[in-house]
């Protein structure tokens, strides 16, 4: 329960409410990056409570798998699952840190090499968004229009308002939350139903 994946979790439950702002999130703890039983458990824990589609912060197919398995549907991360998955597979946030690497190379035989924070993106290439052929062409158009979006800097998605699960204003409307507060974020958003185990 650190604040990339609380960050990560709230991204992803805000996005949810955009499309439906009655839907909920409900997040289990696996506790792991890599650990495929622990993270098919998991997933089943929340099939079983009739959730439609899984998504996950773990880097092993076992939560799309599960998905395929109760005719659910999947969200992978950090790398395209859906050899995994065929039948539940929507897509998933993937990283190609590739991009990075080879700047830093350079500038380490260029002798300009500085340390510095990264905060690389989409406009980068380090981040993308893959949409499966199972998601409709609309939603794949929407898709595509908020990832310009993000690349272009018109949209962020943690632009106000937004409410905590306790109904406070934590980013007022207009605002954006800054790069320390996203490094410290320690709250769920409104439509997320379950704790950060302190």
């Amino acid at each position: 329960p650190i604040p990339e994946v609380i960050r990560g979790i709230n991204a992803f439950a805000l996005g949810v409410k955009y499309v439906n702002p009655e839907a909920k999130v409900h997040v289990v703890w696996s506790n792991t990056w890599y650990d495929p039983a622990t993270e098919k458990e998991a997933a089943i824990s929340l099939l079983d409570i009739g959730a439609d589609v899984i998504a996950q912060h773990q880097d092993s197919p076992a939560p799309q798998q599960a998905a395929q398995s109760y005719g659910a549907y999947s969200i992978g991360y950090n790398s395209d699952m859906e050899a995994f998955a065929p039948k539940a597979y929507l897509g998933a946030p993937v990283w190609n840190w590739g991009p990075y690497y080879e700047k830093v190379v350079r500038d380490v035989m260029n002798g300009t090499w500085k340390s510095e924070q990264y905060w690389g993106g989409m406009a980068d290439g380090v981040v993308d968004i893959v949409v499966s052929d199972l998601v409709p062409e609309s939603v794949k158009n929407l898709v595509s229009v908020f990832k310009e979006a993000i690349i272009e800097g018109k949209f962020h998605p943690f632009t106000g308002p937004i409410y905590d699960q306790e109904g406070n204003l934590r980013v007022p409307a207009g605002e954006v939350l800054s790069d320390g507060e996203l490094l410290e974020m320690d709250w769920f958003v409104d439509n997320v139903v379950g704790t950060i185990p302190r």
